[in-house]
């Protein structure tokens, strides 16, 4: 396995009687300590969901291994467990520098997923031995990492010459402003992949695992000014309910992001901005946006423009349609955010 790009595969069953159990990792002589720590954290982010499982795939921090996780949860019925359902997980390690090819091409993803996972339910629902789902799991790490590949040779022909690569060596006299935004919504609506789609080649990302949070940072110029976006990711857990408080505070502009295709995150919405009227004391007016994402899952969507722009109206937020997958809209929308943070900023600038 090539190690530049996954660092290590680990599947983990959720036994009734011994908890979290890895039972499978790639390589094979992965030490104990990540397969276990990794298996205990994975059933520790659904316990703290109350047993919830994400349809979808996620990606989850590994601070203490400097690893994050893109996790792919399968549950299916049997009788013979408490609850008489069974859950396991994939989890595909990999280095935080490679976070951009996970983010940005998640939707790759989910196709060779989805078929592994319809294929370990058909097997463990047969009681077939076990080696031939572990077979399974090599067969879709071979996929993912061929697909991983080539998007890693996408990105540096993409980006090796393009997308203000001056912007990097600018000074604090060059940038004319700051603005803190904060960005929000339900987990698996796509907020990092609509950050990192905006950023591409943002000269900083950090992460601060004490809070759930990811900060990155992009300069540009909007007319006549030179204006550094920092961008607060927010994880959608609950359990990082009573950190948001501090995620707000100098918060100039909020983007709350729902799924055109899932209709509880557009049901979310409300109680995420009375989340942001709780806890953000402003200094100047709020810039505030409504952003629904995955625009390209035409065959998917469950909610429609108008009543999108409704609720956004109704919130006095500005309406976006997006996609983190093909860009489309999220250069304009940020744009546009810009250019309004400028506007209420102008008596700064004199």
């Amino acid at each position: 396995m090539d190690r530049a790009i996954i660092h290590s595969i680990v599947y983990t069953e959720f036994n009734d009687e011994l908890g979290p159990n890895p039972l499978f990792c790639l390589p094979q002589d992965l030490s104990e300590n990540i397969s276990m720590l990794v298996s205990i954290k994975t059933v520790t982010i659904l316990s703290a969901d109350h047993g919830f499982i994400p349809d979808s795939l996620i990606i989850i921090p590994f601070p203490s291994l400097k690893l994050k996780g893109l996790i792919k949860y399968i549950e299916r019925d049997d009788e013979s467990r408490r609850g008489k359902v069974a859950q396991s997980a994939i989890t595909f390690l990999f280095r935080e520098v490679e976070d951009i090819l996970f983010y940005k091409y998640m939707n790759y993803f989910n196709s060779p997923f989805n078929e592994t996972t319809r294929k370990i339910v058909e097997l463990e629902n047969q009681n077939q031995d076990k080696s031939l789902i572990f077979r399974e799991i090599e067969n879709l790490k071979d996929s993912i990492h061929a697909l991983l590949k080539d998007f890693r040779i996408k990105e540096f022909q993409q980006f090796s010459y393009k997308e203000f690569p001056e912007i990097k060596k600018l000074t604090e006299k060059e940038v004319d402003l700051k603005a803190k935004i904060v960005i929000i919504g339900d987990p698996g609506v796509g907020k990092t992949s609509t950050i990192l789609r905006f950023t591409d080649n943002a000269f900083k990302r950090s992460y601060i695992p004490t809070m759930g949070t990811n900060i990155t940072e992009k300069s540009f110029r909007v007319k006549d000014n030179i204006i550094e976006l920092i961008l607060w990711d927010l994880a959608g857990q609950s359990k990082f309910e009573l950190m948001r408080k501090h995620f707000y505070q100098g918060a100039e502009a909020v983007i709350l992001i729902f799924d055109l295709t899932n209709p509880k995150s557009f049901q979310s919405v409300i109680q995420w901005f009375e989340d942001i009227e709780n806890n953000l004391i402003l200094e100047h007016e709020l810039i505030g946006c409504l952003f629904g994402n995955k625009t390209d899952l035409t065959n998917g969507r469950k909610i429609g423009t108008n009543e999108a722009q409704k609720l956004a109206s109704q919130l006095n937020l500005d309406y976006f349609e997006t996609s983190a997958l093909t860009g489309k809209n999220v250069e304009n929308a940020f744009y546009k955010i810009a250019e309004k943070i400028i506007e209420v900023r102008k008596p700064d600038l004199a």
